[in-house]
C-alpha cells in the first residue's frame, strides 16, 4: 500500500482558471454553458445566506463535455458573481484526479463536477459531488431499469425544470455547515 501525498490545495488554486477563462477555452458544449449561465437567476434568500465577512473559495473540477457540470456549475458561477465574499476556480479532471478520487459518488465513482469549499487558509471545508442529492438518488435507483437514452433524457428534463435551485440549496447548506464547523460533503 502506498501513502498518498497530501494535496496542496493552495498550489492547485493558484494554477486553476477562472470561470471566464474556462468558458473561453470550452469547445464541446460552450453554447450550453453560456446559455445556462445567462439564464441563471440567484434568489435573494441564497445571497442572504452566503454573504458575510468570511472569504470562501470554491475549487471546481469540471469538464466542458460533462452534462452534470454544464447544468450545475453555471449556477455556482452566477452565485459567485453575485456574492462579494465568494471566489471560484476551475481545473480539469486530469489535474483534479486525486481530489475526485478522495470525494467519490455514492456508487464509488470519481466524477465531475466535484466542488470543494476552501477556507481562507486553503483547508477543505465541504464538498458537492456530481449532481444534487435528489437527482443522484433517482439516477441510482433507475440506472438499471431505464435505457441510457431515457435516463439521460429524464435527467436533463429534471435539470431544466429545477433551474439550479437544488444545486444552490446544497451549496448554501455546505457553506452554512462550514461556518458552523460541521463540514458536509454531498454527492
Amino acid at each position: 500500500m502506498t501513502d498518498r501525498q497530501p494535496i496542496d490545495l493552495a498550489t492547485v488554486w493558484a494554477d486553476a482558471m477562472t470561470f471566464d477563462t474556462f468558458l473561453r477555452e470550452s469547445v464541446e458544449h460552450k453554447g450550453l454553458w453560456e446559455g445556462i449561465y445567462r439564464l441563471a437567476r440567484i434568489p435573494d434568500w441564497v445571497l442572504d445566506e452566503v454573504t458575510d465577512d468570511d472569504r470562501r473559495r470554491l475549487l471546481v473540477i469540471a469538464e466542458d463535455w460533462c452534462g452534470d457540470s454544464a447544468n450545475t456549475i453555471p449556477y455556482v458561477a452566477k452565485l459567485v458573481d453575485a456574492a462579494g465574499n465568494l471566489d471560484m476556480r476551475i481545473i480539469n479532471s486530469t489535474v483534479g484526479r486525486a481530489i475526485m478520487e478522495s470525494h467519490r459518488t455514492p456508487d464509488g465513482r470519481a466524477a465531475t463536477p466535484t466542488v470543494i469549499l476552501l477556507t481562507e487558509d486553503f483547508e477543505e471545508a465541504g464538498c458537492f459531488v456530481e449532481r444534487p442529492r435528489h437527482l443522484q438518488r433517482w439516477w441510482l435507483a433507475n440506472e438499471d431499469k431505464l435505457s441510457r437514452k431515457d435516463l439521460l433524457d429524464q435527467k436533463y428534463a429534471w435539470y431544466a425544470e429545477d433551474k439550479g435551485q437544488e444545486t444552490l440549496e446544497e451549496i448554501v447548506a455546505m457553506i452554512e455547515a462550514a461556518a458552523a464547523s460541521d463540514p458536509v460533503c454531498t454527492g
